[in-house]
């Protein structure tokens, strides 16, 4: 594995921050079955009894809340060294003062170490004190991805602050805070189900008071606690399948607390799974905060509302370093030359203007399997692209949304026994395809097959690999909710185990079965959840360990294989599908090189291999001998001369075949040329004017292959960019990736 996971070191760690008071911890198992305050996945777990009472939006408690130890001044120690700049835009009508902000923040590696303290500086010199818990890090140990939470003084209207972050030599000792200060102001959330007329509810401040609380935030600034259980009816029997899920961050120093909800129906061995139609209402403070009449909630799917209490929701974009994150290497290195089209970010704006309901969807593809280019095809979806290069409000009310209606898709299988996704490592031989006898475990003598739908599990959300867009990754890179690194995690998971067990070589979860560009979209996903992961996290190791799998297999079979195709082309799976099994399509292999180079970025070694070996079929086709580079992105590309035959050795044997020899025999990029495409000379045809085009399609494929070094790339690049007609990446972001 590249980022091996030391469990050891985790379970010291753990001792210590108990020892230290840290922690609340104690001993015991994990997920539903855990004993109070067991250390799981950067979070302390336990499990409690529920009772639904009540709550409101922007609730002000009326009882005057116990004295409560203040955010500490801020003293610092030496020179002040920046990392890097962090926006506020004040999106209210008027000044805001005492403003709780929290945020995620990717670091490059070895920029920031774990024992830093960091500090805000705002552009009037004013310190702000940072809280940083820190999730995952880097091979060398620096800090990779950290949430940052502070108490802004004040926000004028219609303003944007920038705040510095920077290293500071003081530590700050200042407690966090327990729920039981929370509790004390008189604080209630809950959620309720009426099902079939039969009430099942869930009470947030009740889990909280039965000590059942996982701590995901810990500091001095905000302590976000997370508490689940089935919804129940008053009588105290638990629904099979509809759970509550809570998230409470509590910013002490302004009593202020943002709610969380979570309802999900999502068990993967659960008997007779299906769809349920409910009233939903939520209660903050006692109040009815949201209600939903006769909403079907869809078997393995889930849905999430955000509410605040204590007073109204902060108005704040807050807006990242669109420059470092980018050259983090966290996100594709976007062209920061051009700006997004202010009528998409309008419509945008439009289509956002009303809070999403449960259930439905904004921007991701009802249908995934539809053909042809769409928004959310690409490394980032194009909302997630034009977010990282705006950090406009619009663009990241589109991707959150989008990010929380991921929900909706009937994909998600959490195993009961960990409360987490369900894993390969525990079921290799669990499928959603196939048949059940192909799920037997001889190890455990058991069958892995997902129980059968027990009445109506009709959803109108289909979704797949070969058009699944990454849509959860940005969100949590930029807020560090949890939700996101779950549904990350789901998305992750689902497309280990979509296909045959024995196809994917069961535990491994590889993806060589699929489409070329499905393997390219799992590939994608797989690399960004386990990179982002924290590394406590239980299913880390697990997902590094798919990863080093996928990669194991692809190497042997191409990089490292002497008998691999000449080409640099992925012909495994269904490639090789088109023109009677003769062609392959280069736009789907494109898709797989980015992928690899993205993954590369992100620290994987072998993926770094892979890519070098990669790099060949993109340039070949714009540099290798005989070949015209304006014929790089044809749909279907010859590579052998039947279906038995071998695949040829060289790019002027593919371009005769797919081409002719007239062809061949025509200057290339000359007037014959142009007459043939019926098109201006430099076109390279394919939609080359699109940002969703053929050419688009290759260019992130080409970047990489750049970035990797491989011979030639820079004269391949230049070619690529001499093209006369280009695309308007202003309209649409996700291909518009150059070298670095």
């Amino acid at each position: 594995m590249n980022f091996p996971i030391n469990t050891m070191a985790l379970r010291v760690l753990s001792t210590l921050l108990c020892s230290t008071s840290l922690l609340a911890c104690g001993g015991g198992g994990g997920g539903s079955t855990a004993t109070p305050d067991s250390v799981q996945a950067g979070l302390v777990v336990s499990k409690g009894s529920n009772t639904a009472t009540g709550p409101v939006t922007a609730f002000t408690p009326a009882v005057t809340p116990p004295p409560t130890t203040s955010v500490p001044p801020v003293t610092p120690n030496g020179a002040l060294t920046v990392i890097t700049d962090v926006r506020l835009q004040n999106i209210g009508d008027a000044a805001q003062t005492s403003v709780p902000i929290t945020f995620g923040q990717v670091f490059a590696l070895g920029h920031v170490k774990t024992t830093d303290v960091l500090l805000g500086r705002l552009e009037d010199n004013t310190l702000v004190t940072l809280q940083m818990d820190v999730k995952a890090t880097h091979a060398d140990g620096s800090v990779r991805h950290a949430i940052f939470s502070a108490i802004i003084p004040t926000i004028a209207a219609n303003a944007t602050r920038t705040m510095s972050l920077a290293k500071n030599a003081a530590a700050s000792s200042a407690a966090t805070v327990l729920p039981a200060e929370l509790l004390a102001t008189g604080f209630t959330a809950s959620v309720s189900a009426t099902v079939s007329g039969l009430k099942y509810s869930a009470s947030a401040d009740q889990l909280l008071k039965a000590g059942a609380k996982a701590i995901w935030l810990a500091g001095p600034v905000a302590n976000e606690w997370h508490v689940s259980a089935p919804l129940t009816t008053a009588t105290g029997v638990a629904h099979p399948h509809l759970v509550a899920r809570f998230a409470i961050r509590y910013y002490s120093a302004v009593k202020k607390a943002r709610v969380d909800v979570t309802i999900e129906n999502n068990w993967a061995y659960e008997p007779n799974p299906q769809n349920f139609k409910y009233n939903a209402e939520v209660l903050v403070g006692g109040k009815s905060a949201y209600a939903k009449t006769d909403l079907t909630h869809y078997s393995h799917a889930r849905w999430r509302k955000l509410f605040w209490w204590g007073g109204d929701a902060p108005a704040v974009n807050t807006m990242l370093d669109s420059k470092y994150l980018i050259a983090s290497r966290a996100v594709p290195n976007y062209d920061q030359s051009f700006g997004i089209s202010e009528n998409v970010l309008s419509a945008y704006g439009t289509n956002t203007t009303m809070a999403p309901e449960p259930m439905t969807l904004v921007y991701a593809s009802p249908y995934m399997p539809t053909t042809g280019a769409n928004e959310g095809i690409g490394l980032l979806p194009a909302w997630s692209a034009a977010y990282v290069l705006t950090m406009d409000k619009r663009a990241r009310d589109v991707t959150l949304s989008t990010g929380d209606l991921a929900g909706s898709y009937s994909m998600h299988y959490r195993d009961k026994k960990t409360d987490r996704a369900v894993s390969l490592v525990n079921y290799p031989y669990m499928t959603v395809v196939g048949r059940p006898t192909d799920t037997f475990n001889p190890a455990t003598k058991a069958y892995e097959s997902f129980p059968g739908c027990g009445g109506d599990c009709a959803t109108p959300f289909t979704h797949d690999t070969p058009h699944q867009p990454g849509l959860a990754y940005v969100p949590y890179l930029t807020t560090g909710d949890y939700f996101y690194l779950e549904e990350m995690q789901f998305w992750a998971m689902y497309n280990a185990f979509s296909s045959n067990p024995g196809y994917r070589q069961y535990g491994k979860g590889l993806f060589a079965s699929d489409q070329v560009r499905g393997q390219a979209w799992a590939l994608r996903t797989l690399a960004e959840a386990a990179y982002i992961t924290p590394d406590a996290d239980p299913l880390k190791a697990d997902l590094l360990s798919n990863m080093d799998s996928n990669l194991d297999w692809y190497n042997e079979t191409y990089t490292n294989n002497t008998s691999a195709n000449k080409l640099g082309l992925i012909v495994n799976g269904y490639a090789i599908g088109y023109n009677n099994n003769t062609g392959l399509a280069p736009w789907q292999d494109d898709f797989f090189t980015s992928a690899v180079g993205h993954a590369s970025e992100l620290g994987f070694k072998k993926a770094a291999s892979l890519l070098a070996w990669k790099a060949k079929s993109t340039i070949g086709r714009m540099t290798a001998p005989g070949v015209c580079w304006i014929d790089a992105v044809v749909y279907a590309m010859n590579v052998r001369d039947s279906a038995n035959s071998p695949i040829y050795d060289t790019y002027a044997q593919a371009q005769l075949a797919t081409r002719g020899a007239a062809y061949m025999q025509m200057p290339c990029n000359g007037a014959a040329m142009a007459a043939f495409y019926n098109a201006p000379i430099g076109d390279m045809g394919g939609i080359s004017n699109g940002y969703m085009g053929y050419p688009s399609n290759m260019q992130p494929a080409m970047a990489y292959a750049v970035d990797s070094g491989a011979d030639l790339g820079k004269t391949a690049w230049a070619l690529f960019m001499s093209r006369t007609v280009k695309p308007d990446y202003s309209k649409g972001s996700q291909f518009s990736i150059v070298p670095r």
